[in-house]
């Protein structure tokens, strides 16, 4: 159980590697706390790795890791996974290790997303799949280019990739030769949000 300053000790932490990617220093967090000593906050950290909130790394100045975000709640999840490095899906490159994380939450769990099941295979040329799990940020607007849960005539939902010609058209594009791109006056179409994201899982199929 946190107390309520190793509490606020971790929301800073937390806000400061969303905004910056990279952590706070100890006398960071002693200004954003109000406070002068950084041995007070030191023990701060010491207490959130002992509960397994955080990892402090050895011989960096920057050296807090984030291991577990927390719910308002004060529960602790694990929406981190280990990120190892990259692997080729072509050509064979060397295999780097890396000790970093991929945090989940910051991926798929934001304000106003929302998952829908992809059925029909339109948009495989995007990797798109039959049946895959799609994250879409809520949204009523889009860029050209961008891929958008749209709304035609009110009834039917469809997943496309959406350009516009003047006037007042809308284009939504397939991603799959064997479909033609749809072209719609603006007032039969609802964006209704924008893609950014899919998971894809046998845990997930029906």
């Amino acid at each position: 159980m946190l107390t309520q300053k190793q509490s606020l000790t971790l929301d800073i932490i937390r806000s400061y590697l969303k905004t910056h990617e990279y952590a706070p220093t100890t006398q960071e967090i002693a200004e954003a706390l109000g406070i002068q000593s950084r041995g007070v906050v030191h023990r701060y950290l010491k207490a959130l790795e002992t509960q397994g909130y955080i990892k402090l790394l050895s011989h960096q100045k920057r050296n807090i890791r984030l291991i577990n975000p927390v719910h308002h709640s004060g529960q602790a999840s694990n929406l981190e996974i280990p990120l190892l490095g990259a692997i080729a899906a072509g050509a064979p490159i060397e295999a780097i290790y890396q000790d970093r994380t991929l945090n989940l939450a910051a991926l798929f769990l934001g304000p106003d997303r929302y998952a829908l099941r992809i059925k029909g295979d339109s948009m495989i040329d995007e990797g798109i799949l039959h049946d895959d799990i799609i994250i879409c940020q809520k949204a009523h607007t889009a860029h050209a280019g961008q891929i958008v849960v749209a709304l035609v005539d009110h009834q039917e939902a469809t997943l496309k990739r959406i350009a516009f010609e003047p006037p007042n058209i809308i284009i939504l594009k397939p991603s799959n030769a064997a479909y033609q791109a749809q072209r719609y006056t603006q007032d039969r179409i609802e964006i209704q949000g924008v893609f950014i994201g899919l998971l894809r899982s046998s845990s997930l199929s029906k």
